[in-house]
């Protein structure tokens, strides 16, 4: 899978998507996603495997199971094992469900 491929995945949920952050507001819920690090494969001097470690990071103004649901059958869907973090961001009053997913080779 590609990042272009990840960001077509996420946009076919039906919510405004970005990589990073929106140049303008977006009202939630929305999601973003970046690169975080990567974790490739290495032996004898070379990257043989490459393994991109994402953010996918869904914001909603009120607890949304229903939108965390969707973005996590669309991960199963494409086969992106993922580990889930919430918190609540104060200043923004907005939740923050952040999935943390490997791409290989993308």
């Amino acid at each position: 899978m590609t990042q272009a491929e990840l960001y077509q995945a996420l946009k076919s949920l039906g919510y405004p998507v970005a990589y990073g952050s929106f140049t303008s507001p977006v009202t939630p819920p929305f999601i973003t996603y970046q690169f975080a690090y990567s974790s490739d494969m290495i032996a004898d001097n070379h990257n043989y495997v490459d393994i991109g470690n994402f953010q996918v990071e869904l914001y909603t103004a009120k607890k949304d199971l229903v939108a965390e649901q969707k973005v996590q059958d669309k991960l199963k869907e494409l086969g992106l094992p993922y580990r889930k973090f919430e918190t609540y961001l104060d200043e923004e009053k907005m939740y923050q469900i952040l999935y943390e997913i490997q791409i290989l080779g993308g």
